[in-house]
């Protein structure tokens, strides 16, 4: 059971160096398995730029504190779709996980989307799965999640066919490109008071953690 558990810490983090292993237990008792996973070209890589056990561990709080947040935001946007009736309920997540891809206000997708078609009651009816009146409803996706994808992907100027219009732009600029004010009037401003009303900003959002 000793070794099994060893195994298993081994495996975990893909780093222990074979003189910190052979330190705390008897040679005899590290199993092939334990070695062939030191012995390995990226355990060997890592080693030679001092990535300690520390190191992975302060990496696995980031990335469960970056899990837990996109948990918070997702919730706060299905809990949104939910409470007014909307379709798109259940997509909360791939939505936050394609904004923070594109470097998107993780809040955007949604509020367009409640903007543009009430969050999927009221999606472009000549074409499907566009409940964010991309192409001014002239593009039809083959699901919901490619229609996030794609319209995240563009409006973090990350398609080079239309990169010049959303590139390094804040939300609001992105917004007046997307819909500019001669097009629909104050459609910025109320997108903007879409996402204030699904959540707070960024930077504002905090996890609390469990009581023990």
């Amino acid at each position: 059971m000793k070794n099994k558990n060893w195994i298993q810490f081994v495996e975990s983090f893909i780093l222990l160096p074979v003189l910190t292993i052979s330190s705390q237990m008897p040679a005899g008792s590290i199993s092939q398995a334990v070695l062939n996973i030191v012995d390995t070209p990226s355990v060997v890589s890592l080693e030679k730029q001092n990535i300690t056990v520390s190191d992975l561990l302060a990496l696995n709080d980031a990335k469960d504190q970056e899990l837990k947040d996109q948990k918070v935001k997702a919730e706060a946007i299905d809990a949104y779709f939910r409470e007014h009736d909307m379709p798109l309920a259940g997509f909360g997540m791939k939505m936050v996980e394609e904004a923070q891809k594109n470097d998107l206000d993780w809040r955007l997708l949604a509020a367009i989307a409640v903007r543009e078609s009430t969050g999927g009651k009221f999606e472009c009816k000549k074409v499907e799965n566009n409940a964010f009146g991309w192409g001014s409803c002239k593009i039809g996706f083959k699901s919901n999640e490619e229609a996030i994808e794609i319209v995240a992907k563009n409006l973090g100027g990350n398609n080079p066919n239309t990169a010049r219009h959303y590139e390094d732009k804040t939300t609001k600029q992105i917004l007046r490109a997307y819909n500019p004010p001669s097009v629909v009037p104050r459609y910025a401003e109320q997108v903007i008071s879409i996402m204030n009303a699904i959540g707070v900003a960024d930077e504002e959002v905090v996890t609390t953690p469990k009581a023990a």
